[in-house]
């Protein structure tokens, strides 16, 4: 009897992520770090393994190799299994055709060989950029339940934002009659999420189809979905009214771990019940000086604070030396602030060194914004950045 999975899920994890400027330089988006101890992509491998879905294809394209060692066997997120658990997907030279991935719903036509191996009777899309928790296994059931041949996870925005994103106008019993990707002119809040559950066979027939027609765009929301929906395909949205942020701009990634912070954060990492899962690095217990003082902060294993750290998120191995002030910032690991120096306000990626007195960022940053240090460099002492500023090699001012 041939072996099978009910739903396999597909996370599209390659994207470039221009828009964090200097932190993915050299790593894809849903590599980069986030609330001090997890990366982007841990949120929706987790979401999965807690929802029951234990095969899940990674596609990665853009530098994807941080993010491959970073998956590796899916061990941390309970994935390394026989039948099933976690693959990194890439581009490949096949016998017939190939290229890069060209849209969204080129990426999955390409790996459809990797679905029909467990022969899904569903296929979960997501996307690999996002922080949430959601059960996708009741975004399942309400698949199952309404007959339909597509469903979309979708969430309400602020209308005044509604342009930005591919909005659903649905009827009373949820089922969706128009699907307008980024309209100048909403005609409703309610905005896909970029989760999709797929009944496998549709998925299949729109996908050849898709590939087939040379003035499509590849895309699962200009191309795909209207073209399901014109069909007259069942499709149905499924609301979810929880915690989700796409963290695909340097406002958004800081103010997402900003939400960590707090007696009730606006997002709890620390929830037992839904555990995100991480591959944590090994260090040794954080060191918390005498001298210094920590205020409403997430401190990774492997930091020694000698300094101040007030409404701050540290990942591990990061140092504050004597007499340095970090506030309202996130420092990536491997980062040292160096004694009399000065952070506010800004996001430090991997392994910088900031200079003995220098100053990094403005006290408020409705100044001109976030500012934004990329790995491995230095910042020489007695210097300042800018507030808003986004440098990626070694600065020694202006």
């Amino acid at each position: 009897m041939l072996r099978k999975k009910e739903c396999v899920a597909m996370l599209l994890a390659g994207g470039q992520g221009s828009r964090l400027y200097a932190l993915t330089n050299n790593i894809a988006k849903p590599a980069v770090a986030f609330g001090a101890k997890y990366r982007i992509i841990d949120f929706p491998l987790s979401n999965c393994i807690n929802s029951g879905i234990d095969t899940v294809g990674v596609l990665t394209q853009y530098e994807p190799l941080e993010l491959n060692e970073y998956i590796g066997n899916g061990q941390p997120w309970d994935m390394d299994r026989n039948f099933g658990g976690v693959h990194i997907l890439s581009p490949y030279q096949a016998k017939k055709k190939s290229s890069w991935y060209q849209g969204t719903a080129n990426a999955i036509y390409q790996n459809m060989s990797f679905m029909k191996k467990y022969n899904p009777e569903y296929v979960l899309i997501l996307s690999g950029d996002h922080i949430y928790k959601m059960d996708y296994a009741k975004m399942l059931r309400a698949h199952i339940e309404t007959g339909a041949d597509c469903t979309i996870a979708a969430i309400e925005v602020p209308i005044e934002e509604a342009s930005r994103f591919g909005i659903l106008n649905v009827n009373p019993d949820g089922s969706i009659y128009q699907f307008e990707e980024k309209p100048k002119v909403p005609k409703s809040n309610l905005a896909s999420m970029g989760i999709y559950v797929f009944t496998a066979e549709k998925l299949y027939k729109y996908l050849e189809e898709d590939d087939k027609n040379p003035d499509s765009g590849k895309d699962f929301g200009k191309d795909v979905l209207p073209t399901m929906l014109a069909a007259g395909e069942k499709m149905f949205s499924y609301r979810f009214e929880g915690y989700w942020k796409d963290v695909g701009t340097i406002p958004a990634l800081w103010s997402a771990n900003m939400d960590l912070l707090g007696e009730d954060p606006a997002f709890d990492v620390g929830d037992a019940s839904w555990k995100i899962h991480s591959r944590n690095p090994l260090a040794p217990p954080e060191f918390i000086s005498d001298t210094s003082e920590v205020d409403n902060s997430m401190i990774a294993l492997g930091c020694e604070i000698y300094g101040k750290v007030r409404n701050s998120v540290l990942s591990s191995n990061v140092t504050v030396e004597e007499d340095a002030i970090v506030e309202d910032s996130i420092i990536m690991a491997g980062t040292t602030v160096k004694k009399g120096a000065k952070v506010s306000y800004s996001v430090i990626d991997e392994g910088v060194v900031v200079g003995e007195n220098a100053v990094v960022g403005a006290d408020k940053k409705i100044a001109k914004g976030i500012t934004v240090l990329g790995r491995n460099l230095t910042v020489s002492p007695g210097v300042t950045v800018d507030s808003g500023k986004i440098i990626d090699k070694d600065y020694k001012g202006e």
